[in-house]
């Protein structure tokens, strides 16, 4: 079982900067795409960035040049470095994974390939006030 952890959400103001984290220990490095997603009430959840185990990432075009997707030294860890925020930024954000389920259908998303994501954490919380 995988579970997903993520932190450093938080309310700051336009042009500032927040650091996400998720615990994902050996999640990376098991084959796994692991993936940075948020949500805004009443609508759909949208992908923002990802990253496999080869650490090739993909961006959406909307956070590109402001967020960074990395991971910690050890691998453990799936950061999101997010600067210049901006209030359309505010959102609960969600780290994920998938380990390409076989057969699985497959989503129109650049993001991991458009696997669906098998492990979820519960979010954090980004508000960015103008």
């Amino acid at each position: 079982q995988v579970h997903l952890k993520e932190s450093g959400g938080g309310s700051v103001q336009s042009g500032e900067s927040l650091t996400l984290s998720c615990e994902a220990p050996g999640v990376i490095d098991s084959g796994s795409c692991m993936a940075w997603f948020r949500q805004t009430p009443g609508k759909e959840r949208e992908g923002v960035a990802s990253m496999d185990s080869e650490e090739d990432t993909e961006y959406d075009d909307s956070v590109k040049g402001r967020f960074t997707i990395s991971l910690d030294n050890d691998r453990n860890t799936l950061i999101l470095q997010m600067d210049s925020l901006e209030p359309a930024d505010t959102a609960m954000y969600f780290c994920a994974a998938t380990f390409f389920p076989g057969g699985a259908e497959l989503h129109e998303s650049k993001f991991c390939g458009g696997y669906p994501m098998d492990y979820w954490g519960e979010g954090t919380q980004v508000t960015v006030s103008s």
